[in-house]
């Protein structure tokens, strides 16, 4: 693959912006022709949030962040109608605000097998669109085995928390790159971009990339 770009994203599986930045890159990606290797790091948006965590996202937003029940509930409309434009159907009446940790071991755990790619797009989908649970070990197995993955090792790997390390080096990464949100995208190892930006966007930085290459 050493003629295509490489592209390193940061991002939280309970990150609406990533979601719709996700789309927005493939766009971009599709829109310039040029050939992408992806690689995902974790992000925790909030590493303090207990597994089981009882309110809405709007109690989260509430609670947590200090933010008025009536600008939650304008920032969640916002944000469900930009998913929307991008052809994702985000249900927050049945989102499961959650702790991510074990999602990230989970996404290490499929880069080691070679699907991470599928694990992150079944993740997000997960969490946005189904209302699954995305914080306990049984059910993020239960979405492995759909990728792919093999049940028992998933659980293995899970309970073991043996990727938790590689979670950790991501977050230092992140912080070394100075990054304090995401998504938080870095092309070909030089250029950064923060946020949800539009297809164009992306596709002018691989673009750019690709004509210092053939100047080089």
């Amino acid at each position: 693959m050493s003629n295509s770009i490489k592209v390193d994203i940061w991002s939280d599986v309970q990150c609406p912006w990533c979601y719709i930045g996700k789309r927005k890159f493939e766009a971009g990606v599709a829109a310039s022709g040029i050939e992408v290797e992806v690689e995902y790091h974790s992000f925790e948006l909030a590493p303090d949030t207990p597994v089981d965590y009882e309110g809405t996202p709007i109690d989260y937003l509430s609670e947590r962040k200090g933010i008025p029940a009536e600008q939650a509930e304008q920032m969640i409309g916002r944000v469900t109608e930009i998913a929307a434009s991008v052809g994702l159907d985000y249900d927050y009446d049945h989102i499961h605000q959650t702790n991510t940790v074990i999602s990230h071991e989970l996404l290490h755990f499929a880069k080691s097998k070679g699907l991470q790619l599928e694990m992150k797009e079944r993740l997000l989908k997960a969490y946005f669109v189904e209302g699954h649970h995305v914080g306990r070990i049984p059910d993020l197995v239960d979405l492995a085995v759909e990728v792919g993955l093999d049940r028992d090792e998933a659980t293995e790997a899970l309970e073991s928390h043996r990727f938790l390390a590689d979670v950790k080096a991501d977050v230092a990464q992140a912080q070394a790159y100075g990054i304090n949100g995401v998504p938080f995208f870095v092309v070909d190892g030089k250029y950064g971009i923060s946020g949800a930006q539009d297809a164009e966007t992306f596709a002018g930085a691989l673009a750019q990339v690709a004509g210092e290459r053939a100047s080089a």
